[in-house]
């Protein structure tokens, strides 16, 4: 016989499980919603207070932590172009542990073991990640400090835009429950989304502030070249100009009256030459720029014009310069001018030479009375040449002493560049 009071009781528990899937689906739904707008605030919240995108997170990490009742949170951030992660900044029992920090390289965690495990755990690229303590795919360093600083549970969220990933951000804590685990995963992907997005705008805005800082060094140097062009360039023309008069209209001159016309020509020709070359200087670099020997050639044959004291230059094999034969040539000459100014000496040595066949070493010597007092650290043409050497990345060297003379040395190297090698896993 049908028994109807069983099936409407059945019917009835059904729809009594039903009713309650679906309250604790909305009662999930709004926890969800009010942990993203929780994040949200925050994320605001902490702009406005902290323009600074390194006090941005040192506080959104200690809220993320203290909020999700956990034991550490950490970032990792992918640099040179996601070619390298590196361990930021953490938050770990209350004390904030950073790169500028002076415990950042004695503090014995596990840094670049996990740093190797992010950049190298491709499913991790996409989607938060969670760990137990024993869980293999951590390096073993990272699950030895895990089981002694008591974690049981680790969380990971990248910081992912739509086209690249920007780093990670990690949760550890010491309860693996089920309900504290799913609802502190909520809380980190939602607070990474935000984080994501402020230090998306902080290197949008970085890099707004290079190129303005970049168009404004290019407006001041065609301000410069124009200045160059419409002073210095267009008066050597017009002394250039007086000295050809003043050259043709003599029939005769001594011989001395002659040559020193010949040579204030010479040097007026060569000025304008070299204003013209500091005009295309300050604009990109010409294809066809005299090369350093030939450069050295003309300011020591010029020198050699204009003093007695005898110049020797010596020029062995040279490696690649890369372009900044000028600024080499520039620093010669006005070493070269100094001596042959104020040294007082009886010789005068110029030598270029290549170093380990991929550096360049270029002096400037004399024997004279050396330099004194404090010219040693002052005047416009030491600075200018300090500040051609720095632009370049050499080092330059003066040594010098009464009676005994002066030496300046120009020293450089390429950048040493090493082969990436696999990080150890002692972290």
């Amino acid at each position: 016989m049908y028994d109807s009071t069983a099936t409407d009781s059945r019917s009835v528990d059904r729809l009594e499980r039903e009713l309650a899937d679906a309250i604790d689906v909305g009662r999930r739904a709004d926890c969800m919603a009010r942990i993203q707008s929780d994040a949200v605030q925050l994320a605001l919240d902490l702009l406005v207070r902290e323009p600074n995108i390194e006090g941005f997170f040192r506080t959104f990490i200690k809220t993320l932590a203290e909020e999700s009742e956990s034991h550490a949170c950490g970032v990792w951030l992918l640099e040179d172009g996601g070619a390298r992660c590196e361990p930021w900044m953490a938050y770990i029992d209350g004390q904030f542990h950073g790169r500028d920090g002076s415990d950042w390289d004695t503090r014995a965690l596990p840094r670049q073991a996990m740093a190797a495990h992010l950049a190298g755990y491709t499913p991790g690229w996409q989607d938060t990640i969670e760990y137990l303590p024993d869980d293999p795919r951590l390096p073993e360093t990272v699950r030895a400090f895990n089981a002694a600083s008591g974690i049981a549970s680790v969380q990971v969220a990248p910081l992912m835009l739509p086209t690249h990933n920007l780093g990670w951000i990690a949760l550890a804590s010491a309860d693996a429950s089920a309900c504290e685990t799913t609802w502190r995963r909520a809380v980190l992907e939602a607070t990474a989304r935000q984080a994501t997005l402020a230090l998306y705008q902080h290197r949008l805005a970085e890099q707004g502030r290079r190129e303005a800082r970049r168009q404004a060094a290019l407006e001041e140097r065609n301000r410069l070249a124009r200045d160059i062009h419409d002073t210095l360039t267009q008066g050597f023309a017009a002394i250039l100009m007086q000295l050809q008069a003043a050259q043709r209209s003599t029939l005769s001159l001594p011989p001395a009256v002659a040559e020193a016309i010949e040579t204030a020509l010479d040097l007026a020709r060569t000025n304008m030459i070299e204003a013209r070359r500091s005009v295309g200087a300050l604009r990109p670099a010409d294809a066809s720029e005299e090369s350093l020997p030939d450069a050295l050639n003309r300011i020591v044959g010029l020198a050699r014009r204009t003093t007695p004291i005898p110049i020797e230059l010596t020029i062995n094999e040279l490696p690649p310069l890369g372009g900044m034969e000028r600024d080499i040539a520039g620093i010669a000459q006005e070493a070269l001018t100094n001596a042959v100014r104020h040294s007082r000496g009886q010789s005068i040595a110029v030598k270029a030479s290549a170093v380990r066949s991929i550096g360049l070493r270029l002096s400037v010597s004399d024997n004279g009375r050396g330099i004194i007092g404090e010219a040693h650290s002052g005047g416009f043409g030491l600075t200018s040449m300090q500040e051609r050497a720095e632009r370049i990345g050499a080092s330059l060297t003066i040594v010098t002493a009464p009676r005994a003379g002066t030496e300046v040395v120009l020293a450089w190297e390429p950048p040493s560049f090493s082969i990436p090698v696999k990080v150890d896993a002692a972290g």
